[in-house]
């Protein structure tokens, strides 16, 4: 089971990126999938999340500016950056919890990407 991050990358402030995620050796579309991320010297956060097809939990940071969609055909999951700003430079990481359930714990997931770096420069 493998899920591959990718997308990351360093821009500037105000520029968009778009995060993937592909899922191997599972069925992504079952469950919960969410995008979590580390910045420099903080706990790991709750980014957003999707599950039967609905969005949930999208924190107050990054809410109008981020969206996360998915793809059950490729079996993957998206996270859509605009308006980037200096404070999401951090590791972004894609996850699949085995629940149908609008989890926001990390221990709920059993499954993670390696993670993609996104560095904004000011």
């Amino acid at each position: 089971v493998q899920l591959q991050a990718s997308g990351g990358g360093l821009v500037q402030a105000g520029d968009s990126l778009r995060l993937s995620c592909v899922a191997s050796g599972l069925t992504f579309s079952t469950g919960t999938r969410a995008w979590f991320r580390r910045a420099p010297g903080k706990e790991r956060e709750f980014v957003a999340g999707i599950r039967s097809g609905v969005t949930f939990g999208v924190a107050d940071s990054v809410r109008g500016r981020f969206t996360i969609s998915r793809d059950n055909a490729e079996n993957s999951l998206y996270l859509e950056m605009d308006s980037l700003e200096p404070e999401d430079t951090a590791l972004y990481y894609c996850a699949r919890s085995p629940r149908d359930y609008s989890d926001r714990d990390p221990p709920r997931y059993d499954y993670w990407g390696q993670g993609t770096l996104v560095t904004v420069s000011s």
